[in-house]
């Protein structure tokens, strides 16, 4: 394959570049009362407000913006954590600089949730259908899915469901469930109807955005992405994920540049419209593979944190429809 220098040098200055951690202090404990849930991810932060309103405080852990995989606590934080009435967490190590904050927050004893346990998962490498396949019309989520399609192995649990709704809409009552079981003082009737309310919300939302995706002809339902996030979104809407620039589920983990031109000669081959990069981590290498390319669009998408508030990804339903208005549109639907 043809050398590509561009691609050799940023993958070398990136590779001085050491990760961000860390947040701000700006969870505390409620000083007026109310229990505390603590969630980490903003996601799940905002899907739990809107099971409780105004309830309970719910402290979210990682701001907008914050990539969840070198995302790190800080002290404040982490005493937050292990003081809160409960926790509630993606799970599946999809926290990974939390994780020793997770454990030691149970061995304090307090009540913790993992969001994934509510759903169906699929392994790594797993999600997405064949694209010369005709589109499921009932998104069968279930059925097996056993080619690696960018030749890399992993193990374990995919973590990225959120970026499915239908599974966040099962993953609602659960939530819902555990605070009731664990949260005193709650109005068991409210959170109960605020959650069956969501959950519907969830599942018209689901069907709003499959007929949005209905629009991609099915020869260009494919997807490279910055790395391996949208397996879930891949396997409800029948999209094949040919390629990630990070060829793994966490953006702490490296690439190579012979990997790099081989990402390039498969997007050359697919004929590939667009690169999905994340707005919560760089999207430098996502450009300069674009710019070997050629002719190919570098399309944000928000995937593993909300957007700013007023912005089309400031909620998690904006956020997932703002997510299929712009995959269909540099797809051709």
């Amino acid at each position: 394959m043809r050398p590509i220098p561009r691609i050799l040098m940023t993958f070398a200055a990136l590779a001085l570049v050491a990760a961000g951690c860390g947040g701000d202090d700006d969870t505390s404990a409620s000083a007026d009362g109310r229990p505390t849930v603590v969630v980490t991810t903003n996601i799940l932060g905002d899907v739990v407000t809107n099971l409780t309103g105004d309830a309970v405080d719910v402290l979210t852990i990682m701001p907008v913006g914050a990539d969840p995989h070198d995302f790190q606590a800080s002290a404040q934080q982490a005493t937050t954590m292990r003081t809160a009435d409960a926790l509630i967490v993606n799970g599946a190590d999809f926290e990974e600089g939390l994780i020793d904050v997770i454990r030691g927050a149970e061995s304090d004893g307090v009540a913790i949730f993992e969001a994934i346990s509510a759903v169906s998962t699929i392994e790594f490498g797993a999600g997405g259908h064949d694209h010369d396949e005709d589109h499921d019309e009932d998104h069968d989520s279930d059925e097996d899915h056993d080619e690696d399609h960018d030749g890399h192995d992993h193990e374990g649990a995919d973590p990225h469901f959120f970026t499915d709704p239908a599974r966040m809409a099962l993953a609602v009552p659960a939530i819902a469930d555990f605070l009731i079981d664990n949260v005193d003082g709650l109005d068991i009737a409210a959170v109960e109807a605020a959650a069956a309310a969501y959950a519907q919300e969830l599942a018209d939302l689901d069907t709003e955005v499959a007929a949005v995706m209905d629009a991609i002809p099915a020869e260009s339902r494919v997807l490279i992405t910055n790395h391996e996030v949208f397996g879930y979104f891949a396997d409800r809407y029948g999209f094949e994920v040919v390629g990630t620039v990070i060829p793994s589920g966490s953006t702490l983990d490296g690439t190579s540049a012979g990997g790099l031109a081989e990402l390039a000669g498969t997007i050359e081959a697919e004929g590939v419209a667009a690169i999905f990069s994340d707005t919560s981590a760089s999207d430098q290498l996502a450009q300069t593979l674009a710019d070997e390319v050629g002719d190919i669009a570098v399309v944000e998408l928000y995937t593993e944190s909300l957007g700013d508030a007023g912005s089309d990804g400031a909620t998690y339903v904006s956020m997932i429809r703002s997510n299929a208005e712009r995959i269909s549109a540099a797809l051709g639907g």
